[in-house]
């Protein structure tokens, strides 16, 4: 049996019906870039995530840039950050003409360690993002406290966070600004790119509203230099039909994660994701850990099943960031998991046959 990373053909065959006629919808409005439909998700991610505001944008990218030009960071500030992420969290900071400096991450969670930001602050400081990674969230109380000592702004990357809690709080809503993917692959998937920031402060807000619509507080007269971020139409109306099933969705991946628990837990040389007792993990993926991984691979895709590596060269390793002149062991938790990190299946609609499937062969492969 093989059995694919992920099925978005499953994923949507249910609600199919259900999104053609959104989309009729925004094509009989002639609603698209901005509009009534992003307005009425706008309004309901809000609500989901816990906080007054949420800006549809174009992209996660686009979120996590914004959400740092509406606090000010610029030219010469530097941004704490983890190394083992998607480039975007370290693009949006140099897009702003700011410098990642990065932290190590905990061995358990794999999200940025409290305990080592002491280290990474300098007079240059001006925020902190932490990466609520895999579908769980970092520590956020004692980042939060320690850049309260600080006076550091602090942005939430939860682009992989969709409904992710910590201590009873959402993804996104405890810093200044919480910013969220929707690429279609995530727990709450647009059909393209889409992206949001959400927000309690009204002025940050008002600020990427502007920001992402080419500066302009109404047409034709430009406060900012801004860029065209918008959230199109039929995303928007997509994404409100899907977010009324990310709660059920996300059951099923924890369902999904207790299940791999029983199967693999016990082998020898295979470290399962850990859930850390403040929150609830959501599991856009879940990523196991073995020494053998690249051969671990190569046996998967050869027996049909569908596996990915999240992610093989942290950051600060990257071509596009040699000029910050990190050298090889400066963050040895975060390299040794690039080395060992590999992503099983993991989406709502697999079935018990497919994640037995899936252990079956990891396991043959252990042995």
């Amino acid at each position: 049996m093989n059995v694919p990373f992920l099925d978005l053909l499953a994923h949507h065959q249910p609600i199919r019906s259900e999104i053609l006629s959104a989309i009729g919808e925004v094509i009989d409005q002639s609603a698209f870039a901005g509009g009534p439909f992003v307005a009425r998700f706008e309004e309901e991610f809000a609500r989901y995530c816990q906080v007054r505001h949420a800006i549809g944008v174009g992209n996660g990218t686009d979120a996590l840039w914004l959400a740092l030009l509406a606090h000010g960071v610029g030219e010469g500030d530097e941004v704490v950050t983890v190394p083992n992420t998607f480039i975007a969290t370290a693009e949006a900071i140099s897009l702003c003409g700011a410098r990642p400096v990065f932290v190590d991450i905990d061995e358990r969670t794999y999200t940025m360690n409290p305990a080592l930001l002491a280290g990474a602050v300098t007079p240059r400081t001006k925020a902190i993002i932490p990466v609520h990674l895999f579908g769980q969230t970092a520590d956020m109380d004692p980042i939060l406290e320690f850049a309260r000592r600080h006076h550091l702004l602090v942005i939430e990357d939860a682009c992989q966070a969709h409904g992710a809690e910590y201590k009873g709080r959402k993804a996104g809503s405890m810093g200044g600004a919480g910013c969220f993917s929707f690429y279609p692959g995530k727990n709450l998937g647009a059909f393209g790119e889409a992206g949001a920031v959400v927000t309690n402060d009204d002025q940050v807000a008002a600020k990427i509203r502007i920001l992402r619509d080419h500066g302009q507080r109404k047409k034709y007269y430009h406060q900012y230099v801004g860029w065209n971020a918008r959230m199109d139409g039929i995303q928007g109306a997509i994404l409100s039909i899907k977010l009324r099933n990310l709660n059920q969705a996300n059951e099923r991946r924890r369902r999904h994660a207790q299940e791999y628990f029983q199967r693999l837990s016990g082998f020898s040389g295979l470290i399962l994701p850990f859930e850390a007792p403040y929150g609830r993990h959501v599991y856009h993926v879940y990523a196991v850990r073995t020494p053998r991984r690249d051969q671990l691979l190569d046996h998967m895709n050869h027996h049909g099943i569908g596996c990915g590596i999240h992610y093989p060269v942290p950051l600060h390793a990257q071509e596009a960031y040699r000029a910050l002149g990190i050298a090889e062991g400066a963050f040895p938790i975060a390299e040794k998991c690039a080395r060992e990190f590999l992503s099983l299946p993991m989406y709502p609609e697999l079935q018990a046959e497919q994640i037995d499937q899936v252990a079956s062969v990891l396991v043959a492969g252990l042995q």
